[in-house]
C-alpha cells in the first residue's frame, strides 16, 4: 500500500508535490462564466472542459475552441452517449483537429437516450477503428467506486479500455487511504496506465449552486449527486473548502514513483480565481516554492 497515515511533510514529498502542483490541469464546465474564468488560468494552461446532457456536446468542443484561440491547450470530455453516430463522431474529431485540440478525455456521459455509444469503451473501439489523431486519451477512474455500477463491472470496464487509453483520472475522492489502496491493487494486476489525481479547488455551496442551475434542471441533480460528498463537507466545514489536509494525505502516494501519479486534475468548479490563488499560495506558503508569475487576468 502506498499511503501512511503523517502530519508533516518531508523533504521528498514536498518536491513531489510541487512537482504535480507547478502544471496541474484545470477542468472548467462550459457555462457562461467559463472563459471570464478562464483568464485567471496559467499561460498555458492544460484546461479539461466536462460534457453536459442539457449544453450538448457542441458546447464543449465550442468552448475547447475558444479555450484554445486563448492559448490554452484544451480537452474536451467526448461524452459516449452524447455522440450520436460514427459521422457524428467523425464531424466532432475534424473540429477538434481544425481548433489544435490533440487531447480528449472519453467518458459514459449522463445521456439518458444514447445513441450508437452507451459507454465510454464502445466509443474508445470506434475512435480506435476510424483512426483518430488525437494524441492522448484519457479515461477517469473509481477508487470509491461508482454510485450505481458495481465495482467489478467498473475494474472490467477499466481493463479493456487501458489498452486505448493514455493515462487516467481519478475522479473526486477525499480518502488518500482508499486511493493509495485502490492504485496498489491496480498496479499489481499490472495497470500501467499514468495517473491523473483528482482534487477540488476552492469552492463555496453557493458556487456549487449556481453552476448546477446554470448547466439545466435535467443535470442539477446528477451534477450534485456526483459531488454530494463534496457538498456534505462544505456544509460540514461552514462554507469554504480548500484541499490542504487532503494534500498532505497525498503526499506519500505522490513521492512513491511505483504509484505513477503525473498530473493533479483540480475540479475547479469555475472558481479558477480563487482556486489559482489558493493553489499559488499552497506552493509558496507551504512547499517554499517562489512563483515566478503573478496571478491576474491574462
Amino acid at each position: 500500500m502506498f499511503f501512511r497515515r503523517r502530519t508533516g511533510l518531508s523533504d521528498e514529498e514536498r518536491t513531489a508535490l510541487a512537482g504535480v502542483l507547478a502544471n496541474p490541469t484545470f477542468e472548467l464546465v462550459p457555462i457562461r462564466n467559463a472563459l471570464a474564468q478562464a483568464q485567471y488560468l496559467p499561460p498555458g494552461a492544460t484546461v479539461t472542459v466536462t460534457a453536459s446532457p442539457a449544453k450538448g456536446v457542441e458546447a464543449t468542443v465550442a468552448l475547447v475552441e475558444a479555450l484554445q484561440a486563448r492559448g490554452f491547450r484544451a480537452v474536451p470530455h467526448l461524452s459516449a452517449r452524447m455522440i450520436r453516430d460514427r459521422a457524428h463522431l467523425v464531424d466532432l474529431i475534424a473540429w477538434l483537429e481544425g481548433v489544435g485540440a490533440d487531447r480528449a478525455f472519453v467518458v459514459g456521459g449522463d445521456a439518458k437516450e444514447p445513441g450508437d455509444f452507451p459507454d465510454g469503451l464502445s466509443l474508445l473501439r470506434e475512435m480506435h477503428e476510424i483512426g483518430h489523431p488525437l494524441s492522448e486519451i484519457g479515461i477517469p477512474c473509481y477508487p470509491e467506486g461508482h454510485s450505481f455500477i458495481a465495482d467489478a463491472l467498473l475494474l472490467a470496464a477499466l481493463r479493456d479500455k487501458a489498452k486505448f487509453a493514455s493515462y487516467m483520472t481519478t475522479q473526486l475522492c477525499f480518502s488518500p487511504v482508499a486511493i493509495g489502496t485502490w492504485l496498489a491493487d491496480r498496479r499489481a494486476e499490472g495497470n500501467t496506465l499514468p495517473v491523473h489525481i483528482g482534487i477540488p479547488g476552492v469552492a463555496d455551496p453557493q458556487k456549487l449552486l449556481v453552476i448546477s442551475a446554470r448547466i439545466g434542471v435535467a443535470d442539477t441533480h446528477r451534477f450534485l449527486t456526483k459531488n454530494l460528498r463534496f457538498v456534505a463537507r462544505l456544509v460540514r466545514q461552514g462554507g469554504f473548502y480548500r484541499p490542504d489536509a487532503l494534500l498532505t494525505g497525498l503526499a506519500p502516494i505522490v513521492a512513491d514513483s511505483t504509484a505513477g501519479i503525473v498530473d493533479f486534475h483540480v475540479y475547479t468548479f469555475n472558481n479558477v480565481e480563487a482556486t489559482e490563488r489558493w493553489r499559488a499560495d499552497y506552493v509558496g506558503r507551504r512547499l517554499g516554492v517562489s512563483r515566478r508569475e503573478p496571478i491576474g487576468k491574462r
